[in-house]
């Protein structure tokens, strides 16, 4: 039996804990190594570093979102191609994931270093942050098409059966920049610089173990030269499901424009440095959330492809409780700590006050987050891209954006700090409803009749 067909018939509390425990231990080693990353960032190269990389970090995921995108819109065909038996199908599937991924990377890189200057004022790199924002924004792009390779991998090895492989591509840049920040910022004294090589060198190490995987590990698909023969329907699927990551990652990309401008705006550099500060945690808040999302993408897909309808409604319900629940514990956490966190990144007391009450504010929806991100999840895995779109953009593009531009108006820096919450709510609860209204709207005949409706 493949590794990937017990996915129809174990257990589903069994296969989401399997699948979401080592995505979610993945997900908090990165959150980890971002908050450890900043430390060392903001004790010895001061709070303009913490901006600089507030700056870029959107612009290289960004960028990396390709390899994503092609990622998740490829394991949705992949996870429905092996519920179906079809072997054929799932081989092109991931012959074309690879040639899309290694040329668009190439070519978004490319004209990032040809625009890096134009792309780092674009993105809020004002002031005195331009200069080490440019600086650290050159090194690590060398390393994009690396992490870009690393997310595609991570998506098609979970959709397999190798949650525990996929989190070691996770775990291995991370654990990399723990080991290089400390040896290339403090000891060879290299300031931002290091950080930025040390991230890029992270990148490379995580390719390097996707691709032994795929070339001398467990992997079932193959690299035969004719299954990287494009295939336009294929391209078409991986395409249509993978826009959905993209243009969030797009969204928030945007958001981070419009984030970053305002930011500077009306809170200078410091304000950027407070986000700095959010932005790092908001991935260690987030983490059992985006890993019990992660971990029962492959789990619907399959389901959905075998046409078992039942554990695909059963899944959906079993991950949202669970989000939830690690949600709220997180929640608790963050609001009883608020003003403790920020004294792990600077000792700058007029930073600490900023960040600690942002914080309190910027994460007062967080239990509400499993919802929007698990309806929204899966709609993609089950391969209907436009709810899928919709919903992924809900917050970001929906609410936050208009949000951040209207509030402050109002409220200054702190109205910056309420869009936060109050996206969150809306996007929840736009999610659940059209969930409950989709449900409705297909009796029973309906799915009989259709066997590719399933909600």
């Amino acid at each position: 039996m493949r590794e990937a067909d017990k996915f129809g018939t174990q257990p589903l509390g069994k296969l989401l804990r399997q699948q979401a425990f080592p995505a979610s231990i993945g997900i908090l080693v990165m959150s980890i190594y971002g908050i450890v990353d900043t430390i060392f960032v903001g004790h010895f190269v001061g709070a303009d570093g913490i901006g600089a990389i507030t700056v870029v970090l959107p612009i290289t995921f960004l960028i990396a979102s390709i390899g994503m995108a092609i990622g998740v819109g490829g394991a949705s065909v992949l996870s429905r191609a092996l519920g179906d038996s079809n072997k054929e199908k799932a081989y092109f599937t991931f012959g074309n994931q690879v040639m899309l991924t290694v040329t668009l990377a190439l070519l978004f890189v490319l004209t990032g270093f040809a625009f890096s200057d134009e792309v780092i004022r674009l993105f809020g790199g004002n002031g005195s942050i331009h200069g080490p924002a440019l600086e650290y924004f050159g090194i690590v792009l060398i390393g994009i098409p690396f992490l870009a390779w690393s997310m595609m991998s991570n998506n098609v090895i979970r959709t397999e059966g190798y949650p525990k492989i996929a989190m070691i591509i996770m775990i291995i840049p991370a654990v990399l920049n723990l080991v290089l920040d400390p040896v290339l910022i403090v000891y060879f004294d290299m300031g931002l610089a290091g950080a930025a090589w040390a991230t890029t060198i992270s990148f490379v190490g995580s390719a390097l173990f996707a691709l032994y995987h795929f070339s001398l590990g467990k992997s079932q698909l193959s690299f035969a030269a004719k299954y990287f023969i494009i295939k336009p329907k294929i391209i078409g699927e991986i395409a249509s499901l993978g826009a959905v990551t993209f243009a969030r990652q797009g969204v928030i990309s945007i958001l981070a424009t419009v984030l970053n401008n305002s930011l500077f705006y009306y809170g200078g550099e410091q304000g950027l440095s407070v986000y700095g500060i959010i932005n790092r945690v908001l991935m260690f808040a987030n983490f059992p959330v985006l890993g019990i999302t992660q971990g029962f993408v492959p789990i619907v897909g399959y389901n959905f492809g075998a046409k078992f309808k039942n554990r695909v409604r059963d899944i959906v319900k079993l991950a949202i409780v669970w989000a939830t629940a690690f949600a709220l514990i997180i929640f608790v956490l963050l609001m009883i700590f608020a003003h403790e966190i920020p004294v792990l990144f600077t000792t700058n007391t007029g930073l600490i006050e900023d960040s600690g009450n942002a914080i309190r504010i910027v994460f007062l929806a967080t239990p509400l987050l499993a919802v929007s991100l698990i309806i929204s999840a899966y709609y993609q895995a089950i391969g209907r891209a436009l709810p899928a779109l919709l919903l992924a953009l809900t917050k970001q593009g929906f609410f936050l954006i208009p949000l951040v531009l209207i509030l402050p108006l109002y409220f200054g820096l702190d109205g910056i700090w309420m869009a936060f919450p109050i996206a969150d709510v809306g996007a929840a609860l736009v999610s659940y409803f059209y969930y409950k209204i989709a449900k409705v709207r297909y009796s029973d005949k309906e799915m009989v009749s259709n066997p590719d409706i399933i909600s």
